[in-house]
C-alpha cells in the first residue's frame, strides 16, 4: 500500500529510522520534519545538529559507528583550534565544517534554514523531503540545580552530568512551523514518531503552533527509543530517571498516549505490551535495535506492515 508518510525525528535514532523509511518508500511519499531546538552558534558558525544528522543519514554520508558526523572525517581544524586555546568540546570535523560554513554564509545572506536545508539535500541527492521544524530560533534549555544550560552544553560539554529538573524551549511561544511543514502533515496518511528523545527531540516539534493538533488528526505510530530501561543513544533514560519517572517503553507510550494509535516496542520489553495496550493503542513487538542499514530497513518494514495490518486495517 502506498502511503504518504511524515516522520518526526531528531538525534541518531530518528535519523536511522528515517533512513530506513527512505530506503523503502517512494521519494515523493516521505517527509522528515526535524527538531531544531538543539541548534546553536559555535565559533561563529550556525550549527543544526539534528538536521545534519538526519541529512547525513539520508545522503549515505553519516559516520557508521557514531551515527552523527561524517564518515571518514578528519579533525585538522579542531587540532589547530586546540593549539590556539579555542573551544574544542564540540567535535567539528573538517568535512562537517564545510557544511556549517555553507549554512552560516547562506543564512547571513538572507536565506532561511528551510531554504539552506533544501539546497543541501539537492546537492547531496537526498530524495526525501527534509524540513527543519521551524525557521525561527528555538533553543532547548535544560533546567538543572545550578541553573539553566543550553542543550549542547548539558549534552556534550557537561556530558549529561547535571541533574535534569525540566526543560524550557526559548522562543517556542512565537515560533511557527517552517513553510511546508503543516501542509506535509495535512497531506500525510501516517505520522511516524521516530525513536528519538521524547523530551528534547520530539516535544519541541509538537509544541510549535498548530503541530500537535495537526498531528493528532492523523494516524500516529511511535517507536520507543528506550529498550529494557536504557536509551540506545543519548540521555533520554537519564532524563526520565532525573524527573522521577522510571525509564521504560511504557513511560514513552504514556508520554504520547493522547496522540498514538500504535506503538512499536522492542522484544526485550514484550512484558509491557498489555500495559501499553491499556492506553488504547495497538502494539507491535519486534527487534528495534538498528546496528546496520539492513536493520533500519527491516524496522521500517515492520513499522509499515504493523500500520497496514493493525493501525489502518
Amino acid at each position: 500500500m502506498a502511503l504518504n508518510v511524515v516522520a518526526l525525528a531528531g538525534g541518531v535514532g530518528g535519523a536511522k529510522l528515517a533512513h530506513g523509511l527512505a530506503e523503502i518508500l517512494s521519494p515523493n511519499t516521505l517527509t522528515v520534519i526535524v527538531n531544531t531546538g538543539d541548534d546553536f552558534n559555535h565559533c561563529g558558525l550556525s550549527i543544526s545538529p539534528d538536521v545534519d544528522t538526519v541529512t547525513y543519514a539520508l545522503a549515505g554520508l553519516a559516520h557508521p559507528q557514531h551515527g552523527w558526523g561524517r564518515a571518514e572525517d578528519t579533525f585538522q581544524a579542531l587540532s589547530t583550534l586546540a593549539q590556539l586555546g579555542g573551544p574544542t568540546w564540540f567535535q567539528l570535523g573538517d568535512l562537517d565544517l564545510g557544511l556549517h560554513l555553507f549554512r552560516t554564509g547562506k543564512l547571513r545572506a538572507g536565506m532561511t534554514l528551510t531554504q539552506v536545508t533544501q539546497a543541501v539535500c539537492q546537492a547531496w541527492e537526498v530524495a526525501a523531503k527534509v524540513y527543519p521544524m521551524t525557521d525561527d530560533p528555538v533553543r532547548t534549555m535544560v533546567k538543572t540545580p545550578g541553573g539553566e544550560l543550553p542543550f549542547q552544553e548539558y549534552f556534550v560539554a557537561r556530558e549529561c552530568e547535571p541533574t535534569v529538573e525540566g526543560f524550557r524551549f526559548a522562543g517556542i511561544e512565537t515560533a511557527v512551523p517552517a513553510p511546508g511543514v503543516l501542509h506535509a502533515v495535512d497531506q500525510a496518511d501516517l505520522v511516524v514518531m521516530c525513536p528519538s528523545n521524547p523530551w528534547v527531540s520530539l516535544d519541541p516539534i509538537l509544541l510549535l503552533d498548530g503541530m500537535r493538533i495537526s498531528v493528532g488528526q492523523k494516524p500516529v505510530v511511535g517507536v520507543s527509543p528506550i529498550i529494557a530501561g536504557k536509551a540506545v543513544k543519548g540521555p533520554a533514560a537519564a532524563m526520565y530517571a532525573d524527573l522521577g519517572i522510571e525509564p521504560s517503553a511504557l513511560a514513552v507510550a504514556s508520554h504520547y498516549q493522547d496522540l498514538l494509535d500504535g506503538f512499536v516496542m522492542d522484544v526485550q520489553d514484550a512484558s509491557l505490551a498489555d500495559e501499553v495496550r491499556a492506553y488504547g493503542m495497538k502494539v507491535a513487538v519486534t527487534d528495534t535495535i538498528m546496528r546496520s542499514t539492513e536493520d533500519r530497513v527491516r524496522l521500517a518494514r515492520d513499522v509499515l506492515h504493523f500500520v497496514d495490518a493493525e493501525v489502518l486495517g
